[in-house]
């Protein structure tokens, strides 16, 4: 129960968290606000301590419309940058899933690109919110939040080959902040490209999508499980995919850990197949190509601290 004294005077902060644990209470089945809340109180009562009625709406009435509102930018929000995801589990299921992920992880940043932030690791902990495509679902989200954080995330000046190469095995090194290694239990990267060239397609021939429009879940194409390592970049304003080899992806990640580069070049190997005798110039293959793509920076200083 509240441990506000009833009819009390609220102040501003207050106010505005009650305000806003109203309008964040999730919708009804009718996208309508809740006659009670969380903690047994009558939404009628509630509205009316801190809003006035008008002519024409009640204050049960003015406050359900931020509530709706507040629910349709973010769910809104979470179709925008899921809708891979949406298309393999459907749209209704999509919305369900979306409105028990923000119950558990509600806005809480100024802007909404942070909202999906932890989805894809929520979802690995609620199987039941996917069906029968919950692997893939998983998949699909990590590598749509992957695209959102390559995106926008910043980027540093980074090394060329040459200065690469005058490294010793203790030097450290640093990744693009934008680089995002994503590791897959399908090869999924493809399918989540398609399924958005679909959604642009449909989009600008619907002009405006409509709630009703991609409830069911898309017919997808055979796809196996198989262990698969990705990378998310950004490239001159664009963000690409690269599938990476397995030792590949674990260098990458040792050097984002921090690990100095010989460390780093013997944990890419762990429990490799590649013939030890061929291992040296792989290495140099992978540089030529991550000096290439800008992957590569000098460690902060303050990580060395």
């Amino acid at each position: 129960m509240s441990s506000r004294i009833e009819n009390e005077p609220m102040d501003l902060a207050e106010l505005q968290r009650e305000m806003a644990a109203a309008i964040m209470q999730p919708l009804t089945g009718d996208e309508g606000m809740r006659a009670w809340t969380a903690d047994g109180r009558q939404m009628h009562s509630v509205a009316e301590s801190f809003i006035a009625p008008n002519s024409r709406l009640t204050a049960f009435e003015r406050l359900e419309i931020y509530n709706r509102q507040y629910w349709f930018r973010v769910l809104g929000s979470l179709r925008e940058d899921f809708p891979a995801l949406r298309a393999v589990i459907g749209g209704r299921r999509f919305d369900t899933l979306s409105a028990a992920y923000l119950s558990e992880h509600p806005s809480r940043s100024f802007t909404l690109r942070n909202l999906g932030s932890q989805l894809p690791l929520w979802l690995a902990t609620h199987p039941e919110q996917a069906g029968r495509r919950y692997r893939l679902a998983v998949d699909v989200a990590r590598i749509e939040w992957a695209y959102v954080e390559a995106f926008d995330s910043a980027e540093r000046p980074p090394l060329n080959l040459e200065q690469i190469e005058t490294l010793d095995g203790g030097s450290r090194l640093a990744l693009q902040p934008h680089l995002r290694l994503v590791a897959l239990d399908y090869p999924a990267d493809d399918l989540v490209l398609e399924l958005h060239r679909r959604e642009k397609r449909q989009t600008s021939e619907a002009g405006v999508e409509h709630e009703d429009v991609r409830e069911m879940p898309v017919k997808l194409p055979p796809l196996r499980r198989r262990a698969t390592w990705l990378a998310a970049h950004r490239l001159d304003l664009s963000v690409y995919y690269r599938r990476l080899d397995r030792e590949e992806f674990q260098m990458l990640v040792a050097i984002r850990e921090g690990r100095g580069l010989g460390e780093a070049i013997e944990s890419g190997f762990a429990d490799s197949q590649i013939p030890e005798g061929s291992r040296a110039e792989q290495v140099r293959k992978w540089f030529g190509t991550w000096a290439e793509l800008g992957w590569i920076c000098a460690a902060e200083l303050e990580s060395l601290l």
